[in-house]
Formats: C-alpha cells, structure tokens, sequence
C-alpha cells in the first residue's frame, strides 16, 4: 500500500516479499503445501494474505514474514481471499 514492499506469489510453494527500492528480497513466505496462487497486502500494509492449492489462507506478518494465522476448511484449491 506504500509502495515499499511488492509481494508474489510462486508455484514453489512460497510467497516473498520484497524491497521495491533495492530488489532484495525480505522474507520468504513458507508452510503452504502447495501452488501459492493469490497474494494480496491488507489495506494498511501490516498483513499479506496467501491463498493455496493446499485448501488454506494464510495470514502474515508483512515486517516479519511470519505466518500469524492459518485459515483451513476448504475442500479444494482456493484461488482467492481479501481483506
């Protein structure tokens, strides 16, 4: 949202996110299980959401890249999640 970090997503299984600036990666988003297919930063920068073939969400820590919450109970893949 401040045009600091940029976030991706990756059939490898992670997100990153990374230093606009300088390119440099800052974290790597890891504990899917599967393709990570979606990502998105919530609307104050603090989170990014992931979403799976894995059937999960997961919520991160934007400063920190770590997992805070993981979201289960889909039953296939899911394509999308928004704040």
């Amino acid at each position: 949202p401040d045009g600091q970090q940029v976030v991706t997503a990756s059939s490898d299984e992670t997100a990153r996110l990374w230093d606009a600036a300088s390119g440099e990666c800052l974290h790597a988003l890891e504990g899917h299980h599967g393709r990570v297919i979606y990502v998105a930063f919530s609307p104050d920068g603090k989170q990014a959401v992931t979403a799976s073939y894995d059937q999960t969400v997961r919520l991160w820590g934007a400063a920190s890249g770590e997992c805070l919450h993981t979201l289960e109970g889909h039953r296939g893949a899911v394509n999308c999640a928004a704040f």
